[in-house]
């Protein structure tokens, strides 16, 4: 099917797509690494109304490092003593494996019973 063809089709099924033009960087971030992209081809399609964004390029990928704060909450600390009945430093360290998760905090003390 040749390129006109198919925007033909794609036109009869509500679907519309544009390339945009001099993109110069994209950078899709987790929590854990970013994937920067330089000069990549990005088209942005519509369908029904929702947007979707493909990019088409070889992907630096980089490591990152969160920082985090080093002081847990008073609240969560005062739960996991509360939930399990632990002192407030078995409570800290848990608080701290679980980064800084209450919820998991307190089934990891439960489990370790």
């Amino acid at each position: 099917m040749n390129p006109r063809q198919m925007k033909a089709m794609m036109k009869k099924m509500g679907i519309s797509s544009e390339e945009i033009d001099e993109v110069e960087e994209i950078v899709i971030r987790t929590k854990t690494k970013e994937l920067v992209f330089h000069n990549a081809t990005v088209t942005a399609m519509s369908v029904q109304g929702q947007k979707t964004f493909q990019i088409t390029g070889e992907p630096e990928v980089r490591s990152r490092k969160i920082e985090q704060s080093k002081e847990t909450p008073g609240e969560d600390i005062e739960l996991v003593i509360e939930q399990t009945g632990v002192s407030e430093k078995e409570a800290r360290t848990a608080l701290e494996e679980c980064n800084g998760q209450p919820a998991e905090a307190i089934l990891k003390i439960m489990s370790s019973r």
